[in-house]
């Protein structure tokens, strides 16, 4: 088994969706977690605060600068990710492809490095 990420795109800066429009969306990603779980897929799975919230560690010589704000800033953020084993990237597509649909968002699909991660 392969493993492979699955973040999840957002737009904006982060801020939450009114509950009237984040319950159903809610309500189908952690459908979709419980069959990735059902599975056996399901290695790791969590959402993240808003880029506002990240602080970057940034090597400079032999020193580190830390700074407030995302790396990047962009009209996309990653909101969310799913760390997920798959046999291959068909089968993990099918994952992308259910994440998609519950999030209403775009979902990068990308395989880890292998062997040698901690995830062996």
């Amino acid at each position: 088994m392969k493993h492979y990420l699955l973040s999840v795109q957002q737009p904006g800066d982060g801020t939450p969706l009114p509950p009237d429009q984040l319950e159903p969306i809610t309500r189908d990603v952690k459908a979709v977690d419980e069959e990735m779980r059902a599975a056996g897929a399901w290695v790791f799975v969590g959402g993240l605060h808003p880029p506002s919230t990240a602080t970057v560690v940034r090597p400079d010589g032999d020193e580190l600068v830390i700074t407030d704000g995302p790396y990047v800033e962009g009209k996309e953020h990653v909101g969310g990710l799913a760390i997920l084993t798959a046999a291959d990237l068909d089968e993990a597509l099918e994952w992308g492809r259910k994440y998609a649909r519950a999030t209403r968002l775009p979902i990068e699909v990308r395989p880890f490095q292998e062997p040698g991660g901690h995830l062996d």
